[in-house]
């Protein structure tokens, strides 16, 4: 008798992704998924895609929806009365992360077909099938798993460009967190897609430390282009090639219990997501003696220096944060249920304190290795 296995289900990548500088009013492809759409974004992401969306969607019905204060259960809520009251057959995100995650989630609950319109290259929420969800006043809470990413992803240069340099650095910063997170919590394991999933990912690091500085100078030139796609697309790749097992670890989980600081809207997610980085590999030195990590470390050092990214609680604006304050971050990281623990160790609040407040320690015994960045170091986690 054959023995019937119950099948994984994998959500990899968009149906369909559209490339290219200036081509969101020309896009025609949105109209193949729906007549009536509901475009959910921010009033920041909607005043930029406004003018261009009205020529886009000039022949369909189409009606706009906030999700303000946040990318919340109760916003959430309100977001699917909308669709429903608009009687929408397509739900469009246009925007940062929380808007994308917004329609993303509205879309899968109400069934129906999504596409996403990234306004900065800040994280891969254009592609991921998933959302994150936070409270009203912007703490973090949960993630929801969606079963397929977007139908529809259009990528314009040109509205990515528009955006301050300042979302393309934090996106580098988030996308960098691929590898050093999905390397240590599956990097062992024998699954063929989970396995691509991490060398992606080190691919994805390559690629961004040796072109992030030449791109930035360089707005709108091919190579930016490249970096833009590594940050938005080529990070979605690693997430779908490696879904659940190819997880976040502790970059993200300090990113989440920073979000319940009183400071924490002052930087992006992928400034606090890259600050974490800098955390996971110090708590790697500090508690398994890894020289691996503290290279790394420093490597990082240099790199997040040279093209903008946050190095310490200060660089957030969190300077002035009490330890009694950062220990409310450090519990919540720490929770049972945080992605923390996918690290291959025990870490309890007093020690993710402490490596949080020494994200710039010397080598022992040694200069600071700032001139590391001529050439990559492929040793290094």
């Amino acid at each position: 008798m054959v023995q019937v296995t119950r099948p994984r289900t994998t959500a990899i990548a968009p149906s369909q992704i559209l490339r290219g500088k200036g081509i969101l009013e020309s896009c025609v492809e949105v109209s193949s998924l729906g007549q009536r759409p509901l475009v959910i974004g921010g009033n920041h992401g909607l005043d930029q895609v406004r003018s261009s969306l009205q020529t886009a969607l000039a022949h369909l019905s189409w009606e706009e929806a906030s999700y303000a204060p946040d990318c919340s259960e109760a916003s959430l809520e309100k977001l699917c009365s909308a669709v429903q009251a608009h009687q929408a057959d397509l739900v469009i995100g246009a925007g940062g992360g929380k808007a994308l995650d917004a329609a993303k989630w509205v879309g899968y609950h109400c069934r129906l077909p999504v596409v996403t319109i990234p306004t900065s290259a800040a994280t891969c929420a254009a592609w991921t099938a998933l959302s994150n969800l936070y409270s009203d006043n912007g703490t973090f809470e949960y993630d929801v798993s969606l079963s397929q990413c977007p139908n529809l992803l259009i990528l314009d240069y040109q509205l990515i460009e528009s955006a301050p340099q300042r979302t393309l650095v934090a996106g580098i910063g988030d996308a960098l967190a691929k590898w050093y997170e999905a390397s240590v919590s599956s990097g062992q394991s024998q699954d063929t897609l989970v396995i691509a999933a991490v060398q992606q990912a080190r691919v994805l690091r390559d690629i961004l430390l040796q072109k992030s500085a030449e791109a930035l100078a360089s707005p709108g030139s091919d190579i930016w282009c490249q970096v833009v796609d590594a940050s938005v697309l080529m990070a979605g790749v690693i997430g779908g090639l490696g879904g659940a097992q190819c997880r976040t670890v502790a970059a993200h989980a300090v990113h989440n219990g920073l979000t319940h600081l009183p400071h924490h809207k002052g930087s992006l997610h992928g400034e606090k997501v890259a600050y974490g980085i800098l955390v996971q590999l110090r708590l790697e030195e500090m508690l398994q003696g890894s020289q691996l990590a503290m290279t790394a470390r420093h490597q990082l050092l240099a790199f997040y220096r040279q093209i903008g990214l946050p190095t310490t609680l200060a660089d957030l604006g969190m300077a002035e944060v009490s330890l009694q304050v950062l220990m409310q971050s450090a519990d919540v990281a720490c929770a049972p249920q945080s992605d923390l623990h996918h690290l291959p160790f025990t870490v309890v609040p007093d020690q993710l304190m402490a490596a949080m407040v020494s994200t710039t320690a010397p080598i022992p015994g040694r200069v600071s290795c700032t001139q590391q960045m001529n050439g990559l170091n492929e040793d290094c986690p």
